[in-house]
């Protein structure tokens, strides 16, 4: 009788369990026994493993083999075992020594030749084994640059099982030919990729001087100076934005030029998207961390789980997780279902979603910028003069009633976009800053926040709950008298009134202040409410 045990990780969301592989032979007709609550893709894997390992020279046990994973509460999907379910059975089998893979985690998918597979969820899979105290994991070659970002781990990077073996009974290491003709892409890299799985998803391109220079820049927005100052107030102090105005306003440019005035994600930031989007399927090859804030604008016909996540099975990320730490931009939010909406309600408060379904409970990340826009009528001439706008009333109440209250209420800035004008279409108004420009003000707003903020857990005025704002960092004498007739006169909700201070938190980040002034918060009430009130035309520079 022979017994042996490898390691490798099951998935649940982005976050991972490790799974001891247990591989028990004994004498009896030759069978092959798959036990641990496995799904159909793991069922599989006996005859893939079957097939790679007498393609790769060494010989199948014609044994009774029952190979066990533990925890069999756990539930497992996904072909990444192969690799594990291969090694324990050459272990037990005798073939490599048990001893030197009983603390090694194998995570890989098998072809029938014996090749190693790269798999999605990789660098997830590793945090996790790391986190439970693994310190050497075997992954496929391709996504070692990707495990390899886990620090204090020893990461071996094999093409194929006959590699691995060579490597675990010290023989000469075989080259491995490429799978594919020359010049053509890397057939293996196909199930890294989920073609339609993005949502919209774009990963930020590098800067000029980068590797690419071509980006959207603020500087092509004609106008707009109040919409674009309330840009730079969400990019610095990570607010939820508004923009409500006619068709061919500039709404979707100035969406589409935010991510490019937030700062490079720090590291942990790096790490936690990365983890999602190697989940979803989403991570391009060769980019194994993602430096950029995300963009997600999927479109108005998404459903609910397209939204928050969910799906067959283990629920998987949705476009709230796939924008986090970057911008979640939703285009012709009018047109979205009401319960799609409604749904973000949850994640804009907590920074995270969690989903329940019979396959069991998932906590994924979700948190980021907001951006709705909408036409404010369905012609969309509603607030243009002489544009003729024949929506009864009555439509237009009901067009605009499809963005809930308590959903706007969780947006703290909401802009009226006005009619590109004709003097700034045609470059008489000068060209406005670029976003070059703007980015180092917020960056100067970002670290002063973060200064702040210093020992706590919060980074950004958005993440700061109102009862702090308002006892340890108290604003400027009598500067929310002018807010808090608001919250009397009922124009403002207690939520409102915390969303007011910490835009006007930001307003005085952006202008070099200590602590908010009654312009500030004036300001942050003229962009809260829509009003004008003539504060913003008082204040400096992008702000």
């Amino acid at each position: 009788m022979g017994f042996a045990r490898a390691c490798s990780v099951a998935l649940v969301g982005v976050d991972g369990v490790v799974v001891e592989v247990q591989a028990d032979l004994e004498p009896g007709v030759a069978a092959f026994t798959l036990v641990g609550l496995p799904d159909k893709t793991l069922v599989e894997s006996r005859d893939r493993v079957r097939a790679a390992v007498v393609n790769s020279g060494a010989a199948w046990p014609q044994k009774k083999l029952t190979v066990g994973l533990s925890p069999a509460s756990v539930p497992k999907a996904g072909a990444g075992f192969d690799l594990a379910v291969a090694i324990a059975v050459l272990g037990a089998a005798e073939v490599v020594d048990p001893g030197a893979i009983a603390d090694l985690v194998l995570i890989g998918e098998l072809g029938l030749d014996g090749r190693v597979r790269p798999v999605r969820g990789i660098l997830p899979a590793v945090l996790a084994a790391a986190e439970a105290g693994y310190r050497q994991v075997v992954v496929p070659q391709q996504c070692a640059a990707e495990a390899a970002l886990v620090p204090d781990v020893s990461v071996l990077g094999v093409r194929s099982l006959r590699q691995l073996i060579a490597v675990l009974t010290d023989g000469e290491v075989p080259e491995e030919d490429p799978a594919g003709p020359p010049g053509r892409p890397d057939p293996m890299l196909a199930g890294l990729l989920v073609p339609g799985a993005g949502l919209g998803t774009g990963l930020a391109p590098g800067r000029p001087g980068g590797d690419c220079a071509d980006f959207p820049d603020l500087a092509d927005v004609t106008g707009q100076h109040t919409a674009r100052r309330a840009l730079e107030v969400a990019a610095a102090g990570g607010h939820h934005l508004f923009l409500s105005g006619p068709p061919g306003a500039g709404k979707t440019m100035m969406a589409e030029r935010l991510p490019w005035i937030l700062p490079p994600l720090t590291r942990q930031d790096s790490v936690e998207v990365t983890a999602v989007h190697s989940v979803a399927g989403i991570l391009p090859p060769g980019e194994p961390l993602v430096s950029r804030p995300p963009y997600c604008a999927p479109h108005h016909s998404a459903t609910m789980q397209s939204l928050v996540g969910g799906g067959t099975g283990v629920p998987r990320p949705g476009a709230v997780s796939l924008a986090h730490r970057g911008v979640l931009f939703l285009d012709e939010a009018a047109e979205f279902h009401s319960r799609a909406l409604d749904a973000l309600r949850q994640p804009l408060e907590s920074g995270h979603v969690v989903i329940a379904r019979a396959a069991g409970v998932v906590r994924l990340p979700a948190r980021f910028l907001m951006v709705l826009a909408a036409n404010p009528c369905p012609c969309g001439r509603h607030t243009m003069h002489g544009a003729g706008c024949e929506c009864p009333p009555s439509v237009v109440r009901r067009y605009q009633a499809r963005l809930s209250g308590p959903l706007l209420d969780r947006v703290d800035l909401r802009i009226e976009v006005e009619p590109v004008t004709r003097s700034d279409l045609l470059g008489q108004g000068g060209r406005g800053e670029s976003s070059e420009v703007v980015a180092g003000r917020v960056r100067e707003a970002r670290e002063r926040a973060a200064a702040r903020f210093a020992g706590t857990p919060w980074r950004l005025n958005s993440e700061v709950p109102g009862q702090e704002l308002r006892t340890r960092w108290q604003v400027a004498q009598g500067a929310l008298a002018q807010a808090e007739r608001e919250l009397e006169r009922g124009l403002l909700t207690a939520r409102g009134l915390d969303r007011v201070l910490r835009v006007a938190w930001t307003v005085a980040d952006l202008r070099g202040r200590e602590r908010p002034e009654a312009l500030d918060v004036a300001v942050a009430l003229e962009l809260r409410t829509g009003i004008a009130r003539g504060a913003m035309s008082l204040t400096g520079t992008g702000t």
